[in-house]
């Protein structure tokens, strides 16, 4: 799920998927990777629908917004995978 190229490290865990601080070793620069464990019957149209759809979040640019910089499916593990920029002053609550 996590290349060579990076470090990670459990950040909190959620109804539907966990997330995790990841280490870009490269540049040293710190993402959020937030792991969907989709379901066994999860069709590749579904896949793909949700994939189009972070594309599509990932093109918003706003300073109050998280901004999304990849999105990719783990088929070992059956998850959809987002890399979201490391909001490191914490969530809203």
């Amino acid at each position: 799920m996590v290349s060579q190229s990076q470090q990670q490290y459990f950040l909190g865990k959620g109804t539907y998927c966990s997330v995790s601080l990841v280490i870009h070793k490269l540049d040293n620069k710190k993402y959020a990777l937030k792991v969907l464990k989709l379901h066994e019957n999860t069709s590749e149209r579904e896949k793909d629908n949700a994939l189009a759809e972070i594309r599509y979040l990932a093109s918003v640019q706003h300073p109050n917004v998280i901004s999304y910089k990849a999105a990719f499916i783990d088929e070992p593990t059956s998850s959809l995978c987002l890399v979201m920029e490391y909001a490191n002053s914490g969530d809203l609550g």
